[in-house]
């Protein structure tokens, strides 16, 4: 689901893998669409390995979405624009036991953020996925 879905530093928004090639990876804005080559040079990650911080072990950033899902019952969730103790207080909401030393509102701006546009683009498959671990059981 988020292998192919990529976080740049530096650039808004999320990206969608399209190819490889010996130096860059050509990549996709989810945003408006346009395709352009992202360097080595360049921070670019996956969100398949993205987690945040909690009290005990790191939360991969797809149990956060999967959390945020089934709490907003599959539609999109608040705006990433609001307040920060908005935003602190629905991803308390979500994730209680987030480390709130080191998971910053900037990084809960965001989850969100990269939620609700994967939402719109029909890219989270949550309950597919689901549905695979039950079938391989």
């Amino acid at each position: 689901m988020l292998k192919e879905i990529l976080s740049i530093s530096g650039k808004p928004g999320l990206y969608k893998l399209i190819s490889n090639t010996s130096n860059a990876l050509i990549v996709e804005s989810l945003l408006d669409g346009k395709r352009f080559p992202a360097y080595s040079n360049a921070k670019i990650i996956s969100l398949e390995d993205i987690s945040i911080y909690t009290e005990d072990e790191d939360m991969p950033l797809k149990e956060v979405f999967k959390r945020i899902y089934k709490k907003e019952e599959g539609k999109p969730t608040i705006n990433h624009k609001e307040a920060s103790n908005v935003i602190t207080n629905y991803i308390e909401s979500v994730v209680p036991e987030y480390d709130a030393d080191r998971v910053y509102v900037s990084d809960m701006r965001k989850m969100i953020q990269w939620y609700n546009l994967l939402l719109e683009k029909n890219m989270l498959n949550l309950e597919e996925e689901e549905e695979k671990k039950e079938e391989e059981k």
